[in-house]
């Protein structure tokens, strides 16, 4: 939907995208909260993840989640309710959570506990026969490195059995990860990933609205971003579409001068 007509507009893809697409962050929205979230953006919102395990606690879990759904928007889990089940050794009961909710998707993810990553696999193969998995990659403790080989690798055998796509860890915080203490872009790591690694079959965790602005400039209108507040919708489209001063000259293309 677009309220008036401009031209030099970027081009973005339809949903239900593969691309470009805006997953949300919901940390316990009321569902009166949820209801004014897709009345301004379910155009815009692809995802939305319940973050880390809020969902057992939040209010009218299934009145929200009914809400979203009927705005075509894709609901999920955060990675840290996964990691939860796992450690305690209950990954059957979390399969029975994902089924009684009719879940359509799931996030796999080990940013909290130790995971062997040959089993992380092993349990992205089996939640991929029941839903679309994705799978995080990188901790979320501050000052835990992660070797850019490393990240690749993990990347890749994560997509390989059978994600959808992997989300590059950030946090809620965007200051670890991808992403240095000061929260600015690790941007050798971040070369040396989308050197070996689809950024299509991305999705980079970018709360902050400098760490939006980098991944526009570097990939276009139409890259993958996570962990959007809900308040920074509109914002953040405005962004994709260069109406904002920080991406204002990404898509312009200014007509020649008609003659005098």
């Amino acid at each position: 939907m677009r309220n008036f007509l401009i031209s030099n507009l970027p081009d973005r893809t339809d949903k239900p995208r593969k691309t470009g697409i805006t997953m949300v962050m919901d940390k316990g929205l009321s569902v009166r909260e949820a209801e004014n979230l897709v009345e301004s953006g379910k155009e815009f919102i692809d995802l939305i993840k319940l973050g880390f395990g809020s969902a057992l606690i939040t209010p009218r879990l299934e009145d929200k989640l009914a809400v979203y759904r009927n705005a075509g928007m894709s609901v999920y889990f955060g990675g840290t309710l996964a990691e939860a089940f796992i450690e305690r050794g209950e990954f059957n009961e979390y399969l029975k959570l994902i089924r009684k909710y009719k879940m359509t998707h799931a996030e796999i993810s080990d940013g909290s506990i130790l995971l062997n990553h040959n089993q992380k696999c092993k349990y992205i193969r089996l939640l991929k026969e029941e839903v679309i998995v994705l799978s995080e990659v990188g901790s979320k403790e501050e000052g835990i490195l992660i070797h850019p080989v490393k990240w690749i690798e993990m990347m890749q055998q994560e997509l390989e059995a059978g994600a959808w796509k992997v989300i590059a860890e950030a946090r809620e915080s965007g200051t670890v990860g991808i992403y240095r203490p000061n929260g600015k872009a690790h941007v050798v790591l971040i070369n040396k990933i989308i050197a070996k690694i689809n950024p299509e079959n991305i999705i980079w965790e970018s709360p902050q609205k400098s760490q939006q602005v980098y991944f526009i400039k570097l990939f276009g209108a139409n890259v993958n971003l996570g962990n959007i507040a809900p308040n920074e919708i509109i914002a953040l489209e405005s962004l994709r579409l260069g109406l904002r001063s920080d991406t204002f000259f990404q898509f312009i293309r200014k007509k020649e001068k008609e003659p005098n």
